[in-house]
């Protein structure tokens, strides 16, 4: 059945005759606009729409401001001499739900601005009266002249000027004053633009992947479509984008491309706007999940409506992003290019450099010659200091010829070959990947990785859609290959990678770990298929394609056990050995976790984090060393630990009789615990306090962590833990580690890593004396504090909700029981816990604090009140329902 017609946006008879009939008040205007917006709001909420609310709203605008300019200021002494000038979007004729209405009141001479202030002045203020968002600028036509020149951005605004009202005359001498002849010629304005979307395009971070995306000026989005018709405007006096097509720079399958990514990004403006009731274009969680709702998407088993919808979102800018760069290149070369010498200097029989670019040396050389569709990347990267960038004639053949890379094609020996020689080049192997990704290839070549452009999880861990994030942790493998940058986190993969014997099958890991995502299922067994699949099919070795594919199924196992178990266990690294089974998948998979972290978002990857990966590969390469057949003896490390920590204890600072004293109260579990360097720290800050059961707290700096270490030795009580957590969040810390100890004479020694809220270590000594300060007074207290409330949950984990999850298992070889958590992270989390720990009457040995966005995923180590595991099902039953109940009660459903 056929959807009911449309009903008209914009009644213009209807509202000129009600401003006919109620005379034009600022009241009469502010009610019809009111009615206006509340019937774009019924019909965006019956079916989205674009060009129709963007046309409707501009419509009728012009025909308020119209009628107020006649009521208010035509035929006025002072009108005469005036013009009513529609300039910017509104110029364009572009007014999206609530955008600003731009106009510019413009008189012949200055003079006449002064003898009109008064008119012009109650005509604003009207306009403010009746509700509309006025961007009102008042200038001579020299004045326009004066301030174009001097920024481009209000050159621009006039290059989109529409006379609305007034003396025709005096809008057409704007227009001779203000054209190219006359300021910004095309060169200069062009390189203008070009820099001007570079500083947005630095300020977006330079992708459009971002979680709240920017719909309009993000890259990508209108912005860049934008700039393409300001440039085109200025070159060619286009005043549409058709007109590019007649002027043969933009092909009609291109336009309509540009025409319907226009389209469906004014849609969800105008879906922002109507949602939040004022001009808003940053794309939130919450209204990226109400526009799913409104384009019609629906939950599967794959994948949730807004990951959907997104996901349309993002390949909607990636394609606007490759028409942007496409264009403007082309008229770079048209216009910054056009004076150098035109001759080509030949590479070989199918391609030629020209002006700096690459260009194929005729139109058909893609259909004779498959496999250049790989060979024009090869040649980039080995001529890469002589050639900028590709033609746009030849992107433009690339992109004609996508549909040649089928499965003959992927099977050709020639194809693949060249493919693994782009891999091993010394040279450019992300850039040009990026670049093959842009142009459309690399999703032909790899149908797998085609599938997940655009795929993004809706959660606050992951920042970027997979293909892009793929892409960058290919790049930062590549990092390893450059010690000259001297990047710190790289420190030990800079060590470890000159180990590796084939570097090209770490980038294919890279490139595969996260390609079987949105799938359904564990992505890394289904991506273990397609990377092994892929290898087969470029020859690779039977053991090379096994590493690959073993790279793609573990990728995630170095990150889990670093971050979630107990790595000072001798139990935890042998078993994490035995799965690894030598140093060539160590090596391979330390360098590909690293890689991992650091390109999932900027506040993923940390020193803390760092740190722990470093531990935990040096820890499972002794192992190794040693052999799995011979692990060390939990004592004898202990030991180890203890001639290690005394050895840094200057003799006059420390007595060591009282020092032996003091360490033979602890266990072997308390050197495992802790390194050999925070024990002395230990040591010489409660020696120094002296007395039987001292309560002592100290500060230091861990910059290889980057973190800060805060120490506290007391008498254990109960809630003990969860006072000093909440001390900690009131002072607005984030515990990164906690460690947990009790002496078998019941004293606590906790030990924390904290950073301030952006992440950085507490380096302020004034800071740090307010914890040992803040710390102390809580510790003196008959009753312990339990309040928190130094911080609020942010915007953006309120958009989202977590149920929680609780299970336990059983630590045999430790006796002791680990307490696996799923929540929402918010501030007071490890209080909260720590107080049903108590209430249940367990005992905290250890805690794993690792938090991905919005989700804390949190490991407990608790025994019993005797030291031993918990096995009484209705103890354990006990606290999972105290834990749903301390956190989840005080959720609300996200907005």
């Amino acid at each position: 059945m056929n959807a009911p017609p449309r009903a008209p946006l914009f009644d213009a008879p209807a509202v000129a005759q009600r401003l006919d009939a109620l005379g034009v008040s600022a009241a009469t205007c502010r009610q019809l606009r009111q009615q206006f917006m509340d019937h774009l709001r019924a019909e965006y909420d019956r079916k989205p729409a674009g060009a129709d609310i963007v046309h409707a709203r501009t419509a009728f605008v012009d025909l308020l401001l119209r009628r107020i300019w006649a009521d208010q200021v035509e035929g006025t002494a002072a009108g005469d001499r005036l013009a009513l000038v529609a300039v910017g979007g509104y110029g364009r004729g572009e007014l999206h739900a609530c955008s600003d209405v731009d106009i510019l009141v413009l008189a012949a001479r200055g003079r006449d601005i002064t003898r009109a202030t008064d008119t012009i002045s109650r005509f604003v203020t009207f306009l403010y009266d009746v509700g509309l968002d006025i961007g009102a600028s008042v200038r001579s036509v020299r004045q326009c002249l004066d301030e174009g020149r001097r920024d481009v951005t209000i050159a621009t605004n006039l290059i989109e000027a529409r006379l609305l009202m007034g003396d025709e005359a005096l809008f057409e001498q704007l227009c001779r004053r203000t054209g190219p002849r006359q300021m910004w010629p095309t060169r200069k304005f062009f390189a203008a633009k070009l820099a001007e979307q570079r500083a947005r395009y630095d300020k977006y971070d330079a992708t459009a992947y971002k979680l709240e995306p920017n719909v309009k000026e993000s890259p990508g989005g209108l912005r860049d479509i934008h700039t393409i018709g300001w440039v085109a405007k200025r070159h060619f006096g286009a005043r549409t984008l058709h007109e590019l097509v007649d002027h043969q720079f933009l092909e009609q399958d291109e336009y309509e491309l540009l025409r319907e990514g226009q389209e469906f990004l004014s849609e969800v403006r105008n879906g922002l706007h109507l949602l939040t009731g004022r001009k808003h274009d940053h794309l939130l969680f919450d209204q990226q999940r109400e526009l799913a709702r409104r384009f019609g998407y629906q939950d599967s088993d794959q994948s949730l409506a807004v990951e959907q919808f997104m996901k349309r979102y993002y390949r909607t800018v990636k394609g606007l992003s490759r028409l942007n760069e496409m264009l403007l290149q082309h008229f770079e070369e048209e216009i910054l290019l056009a004076r150098r010498s035109d001759r080509a200097t030949p590479l070989n029989s199918r391609f030629q450099i020209r002006k700096g670019f690459i260009e194929a040396r005729d139109e058909r050389v893609f259909r004779r010659y498959p496999f250049a569709l790989l060979e024009i990347f090869l040649l980039l990267q080995q001529h890469r200091r002589s050639i900028r960038g590709v033609r746009a004639d030849t992107v433009r053949l690339i992109r004609r010829h996508l549909h040649l890379i089928d499965d003959r094609f992927r099977a050709d020996l020639r194809c693949t070959s060249l493919f693994m020689e782009i891999i091993r080049q010394p040279h450019g192997i992300g850039h040009e990947l990026q670049r093959m990704h842009r142009y459309g290839v690399l999703a032909r070549y790899i149908p797998a990785f085609g599938r997940v452009v655009g795929q993004m999880q809706h959660d606050l861990f992951h920042v970027y859609t997979v293909d892009e994030h793929s892409l960058f942790v290919l790049r930062n493998t590549r990092s390893y290959a450059f010690p000259d940058e001297k990047i710190s986190a790289l420190e030990l993969g800079y060590q470890v990678y000159p180990g590796i014997p084939k570097p090209a099958l770490l980038y294919l890991a890279a490139l595969f770990h996260d390609i079987a995502k949105g799938r359904g299922g564990d992505h890394s067994d289904l991506g273990t298929h397609d990377a092994a699949e892929f290898c087969r099919l470029h020859r690779l070795s039977d053991l090379d394609g096994r590493l690959v594919a073993w790279l793609v199924r573990r990728h995630l196992l170095m990150s889990k056990v670093s971050q979630r178990q107990d790595i000072g266990d001798p139990e935890v690294i042998r078993a994490f050995a035995a799965t690894v089974g030598d140093q060539v998948h160590l090596d391979y998979l330390y360098l590909l976790t690293v890689a991992d972290m650091r390109g999932t978002g900027p506040t993923v990857w940390n020193s803390w984090k760092g740190s722990l990966l470093g531990t935990l590969y040096l820890a499972t390469r002794r192992a190794l060393r040693r052999g799995l057949g011979s692990p060390i003896d939990a004592h004898d490390q202990a030991l180890e630990v203890r001639a290690r920590a005394a050895a840094l204890l200057p003799a006059e600072q420390v007595d060591s009789r009282e020092c032996d004293q003091f360490w033979n109260r602890l266990d072997d579990d308390y050197f495992l615990r802790f390194e050999a360097e925070e024990i002395a720290w230990h040591a010489k800050h409660i020696l120094r306090a002296r007395g039987d059961h001292p309560t002592v707290v100290a500060t230091r700096d861990f910059p290889n962590r980057g973190s800060t270490g805060v120490m506290v030795y007391t008498r254990d009580r109960k809630y003990l833990f969860a006072a000093i957590t909440s001390t900690l969040d009131r002072l607005g810390l984030d515990i990164v580690d906690a460690r947990i100890y009790t002496s078998r004479d019941g004293d606590a020694l906790d030990a924390f890593l904290v950073t301030d809220l952006y992440g950085e270590r507490v380096s302020d000594p004034a800071q740090r004396r307010e914890i040992r300060a803040a710390l102390r007074d809580t510790l003196l207290q008959d009753t312990l504090s339990l309040s928190s409330g130094g911080r609020r949950s942010t915007r953006q984990q309120k958009a989202f909700r977590v149920d929680t999850e609780v299970s336990f298992t059983t630590d045999l070889s430790r006796d002791r029981t680990v307490l696996e958590l799923i929540t929402k992270d918010r501030p007071g989390l490890l209080s909260k816990v720590a107080q049903a720990l108590a209430e249940c009457g367990l005992v905290l040995q250890n805690a794993r604090v690792n938090t991905y966005g919005e989700r804390a995923e949190d490991a407990f180590f608790v025994t019993d009140a005797n030291g031993h595991a918990v096995t009484d099902a209705g103890r354990l039953d006990a606290l999972e329902r105290q834990l749903v109940q301390r956190l989840d009660g005080e959720l609300k459903p996200a907005a």
